[in-house]
């Protein structure tokens, strides 16, 4: 068996590369690496709105129930929901069933500990290694020793109030667009902000099992931009289908990405001597208009690999509160323990108002270079740094760019993709380069 876990859990196309009975076998031996030393042996379960996430919530929970661990199922809920959850009823850990921003035929399985942190490389591996080995008939457990399933609605109201109380901003006056990508925080995202006193206009918050990410959401901004400038509204954020990521769209109808978001939030914390060890971790993605930022403000910066897991394991490493990617996955340690966009989308409107600034003045404190990325959709996105021609078409592109900018070509953790990254002042010159690299990609992988 290859490694199933990705920089983000198990993924892949449901019932077909993530069947049911892969989801039980999941099921089970996560449930046993995580039931040592516990004194309370239960999971908590969340999904999103996807068509396959009952099929699959059921046979995980079966493969938990089966080693003697209760299931706890608080149904359709943000991925930092059970995050929050798992951490805060003590359980032994939480399970999200969501392939994030994906289609909607792809799903996946996300585990989360105790601590309510995605699970570390090693243990991940303890539940691949169990996969492996064939099952005690005779020692299972049986009886009332079977594991019991509880649904909990109420956790998703518990997520709401706790999202409420991590700021202090009267939202009154405001008003919002939100695009919640028919996904996982289509109820909790407009009521906190509609609680919190702004005025919401509600977009993509109507799930048919079906919708989900489609043409909407953090990867497909452009209705939000149409609708905050139809609406005369203060800004929009457009969250993914599992609401662990957000971008957002300023009063102007303009994209505001993961690099100004974590910019305007590190530059306000900065003032307020809250920013922790004076320090910012980022991606090889993020762009260098980012750090150019970050030397200004007299911020440091420390880069990691594309993957929430490796920021997260920089800021735990150096003690940072705050980190994130391009993307609009934002880790802010202060209050949750993964990326949360609902958290994160609060967190930059306390700014406005703590400001009195709108958002086209904020993201001011970054100027952004021209960046071009392109998706090559490949069969295997392994061993490219192998294949001579992509080597050296790469190689060439560099030396076109002649230090003026930069390259970064890398295979997606979540997806059939590879991505080609040019940076630098010229636009014209980026997309030859880009679409050079690409094409050679296609024609060889």
């Amino acid at each position: 068996m290859g490694k199933l876990f990705g920089t983000d859990g198990v993924r892949g196309v449901a019932n077909s590369e993530l069947t049911p009975e892969m989801a039980f076998q999941l099921g089970k031996a996560g449930a046993q690496v995580l039931k040592k030393d516990t004194e309370n042996p239960a999971i908590i379960i969340g999904r999103d709105t996807r068509i396959s996430g009952g099929m699959l919530e059921a046979a995980l929970t079966a493969g938990i129930c089966s080693v003697g661990v209760d299931v706890i199922s608080v149904g359709v809920i943000p991925t930092p929901g059970i995050a929050y959850l798992t951490r805060t009823h003590q359980v032994m850990g939480g399970v999200m069933v969501s392939a994030s921003h994906n289609p909607v035929a792809d799903n996946g399985i996300k585990f989360f500990a105790e601590n309510g942190f995605k699970l570390s490389d090693s243990v991940e591996d303890q539940i691949e290694e169990l996969l492996q080995v064939e099952v005690d008939k005779d020692n299972v457990p049986i009886g009332g020793e079977v594991g019991e399933v509880r649904a909990y609605p109420e956790g998703v109201q518990e997520y709401v109030n706790f999202l409420k109380n991590t700021v202090e901003a009267d939202l009154s006056g405001v008003k919002i667009v939100l695009d919640c990508a028919n996904g996982a925080a289509y109820q909790v995202a407009p009521q906190v902000f509609e609680e919190l006193g702004a005025e919401v206009i509600k977009t993509h918050c109507e799930p048919n099992g079906l919708n989900i990410n489609h043409n909407c959401g953090s990867t497909h901004l452009e209705s939000l931009q149409d609708n905050v400038v139809k609406y005369g509204a203060d800004l929009g954020l457009a969250f993914d289908g599992d609401a662990d990521r957000v971008l957002a769209v300023d009063e102007k109808g303009e994209v505001v990405d993961g690099d100004q978001i974590l910019a305007i939030c590190a530059s306000n914390l900065k003032e307020q001597d809250l920013l922790a060890e004076n320090l910012l971790v980022v991606t090889v993605m993020s762009n260098l208009g980012l750090y150019q930022a970050c030397e200004r403000l007299d911020i440091s910066v420390s880069q990691t690999k594309v993957g929430d897991r490796y920021v997260l394991e920089e800021m735990l490493k150096s003690g940072s509160i705050l980190g994130g990617e391009q993307s609009g996955h934002i880790i802010y340690l202060e209050h949750n323990t993964t990326g949360d966009g609902v958290l994160t989308g609060l967190l930059l409107l306390s700014v406005m108002t703590g400001k009195k600034e709108n958002l086209a003045q904020l993201k001011g404190v970054m100027e952004k270079l021209p960046q071009v990325l392109v998706n090559v959709t490949v069969k295997n996105k392994r061993n490219l740094d192998k294949v001579a021609e992509i080597n050296n078409v790469i190689e060439e592109a560099k030396a076109q760019l002649d230090g003026r900018g930069r390259i970064l070509v890398r295979a997606s953790g979540t997806e059939p993709l590879v991505r080609v990254m040019a940076e630098g002042p010229d636009m014209a010159e980026l997309e030859e380069v880009t679409n050079k690299i690409a094409a050679v990609i296609k024609q060889k992988v």
